[in-house]
Protein backbone atom coordinates (compact mmCIF):
# COMPACT_ATOMS: atom_id res chain seq x y z
CA UNK A 1 0.00 0.00 0.00
CA UNK A 2 2.48 2.67 -1.04
CA UNK A 3 -0.29 5.23 -1.55
CA UNK A 4 0.51 8.86 -0.80
CA UNK A 5 -1.32 10.58 2.07
CA UNK A 6 -2.62 14.10 1.31
CA UNK A 7 -2.23 16.16 4.50
CA UNK A 8 -3.11 19.65 3.26
CA UNK A 9 -3.68 21.22 -0.16
CA UNK A 10 0.06 21.74 -0.60
CA UNK A 11 1.61 18.94 1.48
CA UNK A 12 1.48 15.26 0.59
CA UNK A 13 3.29 12.53 2.46
CA UNK A 14 4.82 9.90 0.18
CA UNK A 15 3.76 6.35 0.87
CA UNK A 16 7.40 5.26 0.70
CA UNK A 17 8.13 7.39 3.81
CA UNK A 18 5.85 5.15 5.89
CA UNK A 19 6.90 1.83 7.42
CA UNK A 20 4.41 -0.85 8.38
CA UNK A 21 4.96 -3.49 11.06
CA UNK A 22 2.58 -6.34 11.73
CA UNK A 23 1.96 -8.37 14.87
CA UNK A 24 -0.68 -10.60 16.38
CA UNK A 25 -3.77 -8.79 17.52
CA UNK A 26 -5.69 -9.49 20.69
CA UNK A 27 -9.44 -9.91 20.82
CA UNK A 28 -11.96 -12.05 18.94
CA UNK A 29 -11.07 -14.01 15.87
CA UNK A 30 -11.33 -17.70 16.66
CA UNK A 31 -8.55 -20.00 15.56
CA UNK A 32 -7.16 -17.48 13.09
CA UNK A 33 -6.23 -14.98 15.80
CA UNK A 34 -3.31 -17.15 16.89
CA UNK A 35 -1.71 -17.32 13.46
CA UNK A 36 -2.57 -14.08 11.69
CA UNK A 37 -0.58 -10.88 12.08
CA UNK A 38 -3.51 -8.49 11.74
CA UNK A 39 -2.37 -5.69 14.09
CA UNK A 40 -0.70 -2.84 12.17
CA UNK A 41 1.84 -0.30 13.41
CA UNK A 42 2.40 2.55 11.00
CA UNK A 43 5.68 4.41 11.51
CA UNK A 44 6.83 7.75 10.13
CA UNK A 45 10.40 8.93 10.62
CA UNK A 46 10.10 12.71 10.46
CA UNK A 47 13.85 13.20 10.05
CA UNK A 48 13.97 11.15 6.83
CA UNK A 49 10.52 11.98 5.40
CA UNK A 50 10.31 13.99 2.19
CA UNK A 51 8.69 17.06 3.76
CA UNK A 52 9.46 20.80 3.56
CA UNK A 53 11.53 21.97 6.54
CA UNK A 54 8.85 24.33 7.98
CA UNK A 55 6.33 21.45 7.85
CA UNK A 56 8.75 19.09 9.56
CA UNK A 57 9.46 21.65 12.30
CA UNK A 58 5.76 22.30 12.88
CA UNK A 59 5.02 18.57 13.13
CA UNK A 60 7.84 18.08 15.63
CA UNK A 61 6.59 20.99 17.71
CA UNK A 62 2.90 20.03 17.69
CA UNK A 63 3.42 16.25 18.07
CA UNK A 64 6.16 16.46 20.69
CA UNK A 65 4.35 14.24 23.21
CA UNK A 66 3.66 11.53 20.61
CA UNK A 67 7.17 11.29 19.19
CA UNK A 68 9.42 8.36 20.02
CA UNK A 69 13.08 9.41 20.36
CA UNK A 70 12.09 12.84 19.07
CA UNK A 71 11.53 11.84 15.45
CA UNK A 72 9.25 8.80 15.10
CA UNK A 73 5.44 8.97 14.86
CA UNK A 74 3.69 5.65 15.61
CA UNK A 75 0.02 4.87 14.94
CA UNK A 76 -1.52 1.45 15.62
CA UNK A 77 -4.73 -0.22 14.50
CA UNK A 78 -6.05 -3.57 15.68
CA UNK A 79 -9.82 -3.19 15.84
CA UNK A 80 -10.53 -5.20 12.67
CA UNK A 81 -9.94 -8.89 12.07
CA UNK A 82 -8.52 -8.34 8.60
CA UNK A 83 -5.02 -6.96 8.15
CA UNK A 84 -6.08 -4.90 5.13
CA UNK A 85 -8.81 -3.15 7.14
CA UNK A 86 -6.33 -2.38 9.92
CA UNK A 87 -3.88 -0.98 7.37
CA UNK A 88 -6.57 1.35 6.06
CA UNK A 89 -7.55 2.38 9.59
CA UNK A 90 -3.93 3.12 10.52
CA UNK A 91 -3.43 5.24 7.39
CA UNK A 92 -6.63 7.18 8.09
CA UNK A 93 -5.48 7.81 11.68
CA UNK A 94 -2.03 8.90 10.54
CA UNK A 95 -3.55 11.29 7.99
CA UNK A 96 -5.92 12.78 10.56
CA UNK A 97 -3.16 13.14 13.16
CA UNK A 98 -0.72 14.86 10.81
CA UNK A 99 -3.39 17.08 9.20
CA UNK A 100 -4.57 18.23 12.63
CA UNK A 101 -0.98 19.00 13.66
CA UNK A 102 -0.45 21.04 10.48
CA UNK A 103 -3.69 23.01 10.84
CA UNK A 104 -3.25 26.65 11.81
CA UNK A 105 -4.02 27.48 15.43
CA UNK A 106 -7.53 28.78 16.11
CA UNK A 107 -8.09 32.53 16.30
CA UNK A 108 -7.67 34.03 19.74
CA UNK A 109 -10.91 34.83 21.49
CA UNK A 110 -11.51 38.50 21.89
CA UNK A 111 -12.61 39.08 25.49
CA UNK A 112 -16.02 40.70 25.83
CA UNK A 113 -18.08 42.03 28.73
CA UNK A 114 -21.65 41.02 29.49
CA UNK A 115 -24.17 43.57 28.28
CA UNK A 116 -26.00 45.74 30.79
CA UNK A 117 -29.28 44.06 29.86
CA UNK A 118 -27.93 40.54 30.41
CA UNK A 119 -26.53 41.57 33.81
CA UNK A 120 -29.90 43.03 34.80
CA UNK A 121 -31.77 39.91 33.65
CA UNK A 122 -29.38 37.72 35.63
CA UNK A 123 -29.86 39.74 38.82
CA UNK A 124 -33.66 39.85 38.35
CA UNK A 125 -33.72 36.07 37.98
CA UNK A 126 -31.63 35.67 41.15
CA UNK A 127 -33.98 37.98 43.09
CA UNK A 128 -37.03 36.10 41.84
CA UNK A 129 -35.48 32.76 42.84
CA UNK A 130 -34.68 34.18 46.27
CA UNK A 131 -38.31 35.32 46.69
CA UNK A 132 -39.51 31.81 45.81
CA UNK A 133 -37.23 30.30 48.45
CA UNK A 134 -38.17 32.97 51.00
CA UNK A 135 -41.82 32.01 50.53
CA UNK A 136 -41.01 28.42 51.51
CA UNK A 137 -39.62 29.41 54.92
CA UNK A 138 -41.73 28.75 58.01
CA UNK A 139 -43.42 31.82 59.47
CA UNK A 140 -42.81 33.92 56.34
CA UNK A 141 -46.34 34.07 55.08
CA UNK A 142 -46.59 30.61 53.60
CA UNK A 143 -50.03 28.88 53.68
CA UNK A 144 -48.92 26.21 56.16
CA UNK A 145 -47.18 28.42 58.73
Amino acid sequence: MPDDLPLTRNVTLRGSDLTERFSRSSGPGGQGVNTTDSRVELLLDLDHADLPEPTRARLKERLGSRLVDGHLVVVTASEHRAQLDNRRAARERMTALLAEALAPPPKKRRPTKPTRGSQRRRLDAKKQRGEIKKGRQKGRGGDWS
